[in-house]
């Protein structure tokens, strides 16, 4: 059965919380998505990324720790927009923005429909050379929620690609339409419940 779904995790493992996208990956082995689903740990791959974005996917979901205001551990699932040329194409390096930029730069076709489950950080690296390894209490906790809110959404985007993500419930927001996990975006309306 050729994958119809691409469930992507990226992050560096070596930074603290940033390692929350290979971590689902990981849980995710205890608890399995359907075959029709490709799921893959793609650390800080980028290229790898962006030429799998072109593999034919109705929908890829980045599982990704990104700061939006939150508090630590709290999930948003945000919709990305396609990329619109304003951002540069990275090869090295795993901005997701960039790696939407590049795959829109390497391909001919239109890209999946890209969602990103994030995770509000608690604890990042201070300096680019600082090497923290472990998620911190409350991100380890949300990699659970994560993993549910995987087999919430996976089998409505199986049955329709197109369909509006169901809502993941309490303690989780859904944001409204926007490039992809970027921090310097505002955070959305909705609020911490």
């Amino acid at each position: 059965m050729t994958p119809r779904l691409l469930v992507a995790g990226v992050g560096n493992i070596f930074l603290a919380d940033d390692s929350f996208g290979p971590e689902v990956i990981r849980a995710l082995g205890h608890r399995p998505l359907p075959g029709e689903v490709r799921v893959h740990d793609y650390g800080i791959r980028g290229l790898d990324l962006a030429y799998d974005l072109l593999a034919g996917y109705a929908t890829a979901i980045l599982v990704d720790a990104a700061p939006r205001g939150h508090r630590p551990g709290t999930l948003t699932l945000l919709e990305a927009e396609p990329p619109d040329g304003t951002v540069t194409p990275e090869a090295h390096g795993m901005d997701p923005a960039k790696v939407l930029a590049l795959a829109a730069h390497l391909g001919d076709e239109p890209l999946p429909r890209i969602l990103v489950l994030a995770c509000e950080p608690a604890v990042l690296p201070e300096r680019d050379d600082e090497v923290l390894p472990g998620l911190s209490a409350p991100v380890r906790e949300a990699v659970g929620r994560a993993v549910d809110a995987l087999h919430t959404l996976v089998p409505v985007l199986l049955a329709d690609p197109a369909a509006p993500a169901p809502p993941l419930g309490r303690p989780v927001e859904n944001g409204h339409p926007r490039a992809a996990a970027l921090p310097a975006l505002p955070t959305a309306a909705a609020e911490d419940r």
